[in-house]
């Protein structure tokens, strides 16, 4: 049960923040996907609703960005298996616990070393990130360990882990800002046996207590027990993929799957899979080894030792569960058998609960000093492709999205191997390394270096030409086609989600011409006959793009994507870069003004009316409001009186103004307000006073100072609730 006491969460809120000081523990957030999920250096996922607990907003597992559904509580890895043949042996980063992570919290047994974190690397060279040895648009990088039972650092005790199996772990994390992938998190693992002993029989696992609920419909947590207890859950056996929905929660706003997929598993003896495992090669011939590799999928009540499918509170009970799988019991398959009656297992799942589920895989045999053991799993999430059934599981029409995002996690994991068989084929190494690399994407041209410029009623977007000497890294052609460009439905951020993807509209589309593919427009629409440089920025700037008639001081996102032919022979649709990662806030209104006596200054909206759509309907604060001062100089001072001259507030503008003084760009705007384009001659102002007060309705005065030539012009306006 999860039902905490604010005053305990506040005091354990502050223990747990100065032990974390002390402790190597760190955690950062995916942010280059559509895909929100915590990580931290020591192998946990998701964060147990901390950000909505301590009021920082951090998501758990959030998808799409913005749209505050949640998927996640918390996460982590599991291993065990028979030391020398003999006693059990098992080590976890996370299990059930109504908590989450905590120093020396039961479950909790990987450290770090003092003063390790994450690293972070990216293959965008753009990224301040940037790393020939990364994988993806973001990975995290981390290494901890089982072998301490006491927190480095500390004098703390780590609860119940007093054998620990002395195994290493590095842990690298993927994500990608593809449109087709930008729903995924890989965690790939290397696995090292740092002890004097051997393990047989060896199981990993992922653990995870997926609760899929909409945080801005019913706010984290509230209710207590009764929130985490909607999901419902199951296993597709061909894809060695377990999934949760949400089954009677938030109905109508949680219309989305979330999966942990098994991807695959290497060591000494081969590649392991379940479909395709050819550990059999000539050396576990000799060794006699039937390892007979299986993935194991174990529901249980979130930490109820007394259900039906009771929570595992020991480790011989937890090894159980990663040995001996629900799929592979018989009434998993056929529930009708007389031995069966009352034991639906697959209708148990899909039933209203609170479960945790672990998705495992083994035997690994003869895991010896020094062996090594790689193995990658994925998270995917997938939208509901909808039948009319909300918050049901009733068919494979509605997990059709989540299906064919699972089989983008399996295919960045085939990479090289393209016909999965592990071992590298005739024409499968592209790179030349002879061996397999793994955790490769087919990828749409490079993301056009784009820069976005504000005026009155308009928007102009310029870009450069790099996307059009992408090389596609599968198929090694220059198959770049054309240019999308996306503007976002008026209102988007203040009228509903903020979930960007969904509100972005095609605004255009330009491909190359003469080849018969797509529309054959050709580019020379947006191509300039000279390229245009700014002030400060090298890039040649080859095309624009104006949105025209575009209401001022409204908040617009704007994006260019760039696309490719695809390829046909091999089946692969075109792909277009993700708009997620080069889309700008901007907002249209008057340039810097150079003359106030002709061009006074003036607010709107003038008069402004309280709960007026201009307004945020969701995650509306009173703080959040939003006034716009215009026709502003390059540089001035502001000041705001009420009607009978006292001061209300006084504030500076100047023309590289991007709105982080008011709460509203905060709650509203951009994850990063340093991104807002505005016009230069505009200034938001949220109605409170200099005291933080909020203003009652009447006629306020105002001057505007020009800080450079001492001129001064006075306005007014008019607050109506």
């Amino acid at each position: 049960m999860r039902d905490w006491n604010p005053i305990t969460t506040l005091v354990l809120g502050v223990l747990t923040s100065g032990l974390c000081a002390q402790t190597s523990f760190e955690e950062k957030t995916t942010d280059a996907s559509n895909m929100r999920l915590n990580v931290t250096n020591l192998g946990t996922f998701g964060n147990a609703w901390r950000g909505y607990r301590d009021g920082s907003g951090d998501p758990s597992c959030e998808y799409p960005a913005g749209s505050g559904i949640e998927h996640l509580f918390e996460g982590g890895l599991w291993i065990g298996g028979l030391e020398n043949g003999g006693n059990i042996r098992v080590s976890t980063s996370a299990y059930d616990n109504s908590q989450g992570y905590a120093p020396g919290r039961a479950g909790f047994e990987f450290t770090a070393a003092p003063g390790s974190g994450l690293t972070e690397r990216s293959t965008l060279k753009d990224s301040r990130f940037f790393s020939l040895n990364a994988v993806s648009h973001q990975d995290y990088v981390a290494e901890f360990t089982d072998e301490n039972t006491v927190i480095p650092g500390t004098g703390i005790p780590i609860s119940s882990h007093t054998n620990p199996m002395q195994v290493d772990f590095r842990m690298e994390t993927y994500n990608w800002n593809y449109s087709f992938s930008d729903f995924m998190v890989i965690v790939n693992l290397r696995i090292v046996n740092a002890g004097p002993n051997f393990f047989d029989d060896l199981y990993v696992g992922l653990w995870n207590n997926t609760v899929v609920r909409n945080v801005n419909i019913t706010p984290a947590g509230a209710g207590g027990a009764v929130f985490y207890s909607q999901g419902g859950n199951g296993f597709l056996d061909s894809l060695n993929l377990a999934y949760c929905y949400d089954a009677s929660g938030d109905v109508g706003f949680t219309e989305s799957y979330i999966g942990q997929r098994f991807l695959g598993a290497q060591d000494k003896y081969g590649f392991h899979h379940p479909q395709i495992d050819s550990a059999f090669n000539t050396l576990s011939q000799q060794l006699e080894l039937d390892t007979n590799f299986k993935c194991h999928y174990n529901a249980w009540q979130f930490n109820n030792s007394s259900a039906t499918y009771a929570f595992p509170s020991n480790d011989n009970q937890r090894y159980l569960k990663m040995s001996q799988g629900l799929n592979h019991d018989l009434c998993w398959s056929q529930p009708g058998l007389p031995q069966c009656v009352g034991k639906d297992i697959q209708a148990d799942m899909n039933a209203s609960g609170n479960r945790s589920d672990l998705v495992s895989v083994g035997p690994f045999q003869r895991f010896e000093p020094g062996d090594v053991i790689e193995i990658a799993f994925a998270y995917v999430i997938g939208k509901k492709n909808e039948d009319g059934n909300p918050n049901s599981d009733n068919n494979e029409i509605q997990r059709v999205n989540l299906v064919n995002n699972a089989n983008w996690a399996q295919t960045a994991y085939n990479g090289e191997d393209a016909n999965f068989n592990g071992r590298l084929d005739p024409g499968e190494d592209r790179d030349g390394n002879g061996v397999i690399t793994r955790f490769i994407l087919p990828s749409p041209p490079d993301i056009p270096r784009t820069r976005v410029v504000a005026s009155d009623h308009r928007i102009e977007l310029y870009w450069d030409d790099r996307s059009e000497r992408s090389v596609d890294p599968i198929t090694k052609e220059l198959d770049f086609e054309g240019y999308r460009v996306y503007l976002s439905r008026l209102g988007f951020d203040v009228t509903g989600t903020n979930d960007l993807a969904s509100n972005f509209v095609k605004a255009g589309e330009y491909d190359l011409a003469g080849n018969g593919l797509f529309y054959e427009t050709g580019l020379d629409p947006i191509r300039l006959n000279e390229p245009v440089y700014f002030e400060g920025d090298t890039t040649a700037y080859r095309y624009r793009f104006a949105f025209e008639n575009v209401q001022n001081g409204w908040q617009q996102a704007v994006a260019v994507t760039a696309f490719d032919r695809g390829n046909p022979a091999s089946g692969l649709e075109s792909l277009e870069s993700s708009f997620l990662a080069n889309d700008f806030r901007a907002f249209a209104g008057t340039a810097p003004n150079a003359n106030l006596e002709e061009n006074p200054p003036y607010v709107y909206p003038n008069p402004y009316y309280y709960g007026a759509s201009w307004e945020g309907k969701s995650n509306f604060q009173e703080e959040s409001r939003k006034l716009i001062f215009a026709n502003l100089p390059a540089r001035c001072r502001i000041t705001v009186f009420s009607s009978s001259g006292d001061l209300i507030d006084r504030f500076e503008h100047n023309e590289a103004y991007y709105g982080s003084d008011i709460r509203w760009f905060g709650t509203f705007g951009s994850e990063n307000p340093e991104e807002n384009v505005f016009s230069g001659g505009e200034h938001a102002w949220d109605l409170l006073s200099r005291d933080t007060q909020i203003l009652a309705r009447g006629l306020y005065l105002f001057t505007v100072e020009d800080l450079d030539t001492g001129d001064s012009k006075t306005g007014q306006f008019l607050i109506i609730r």
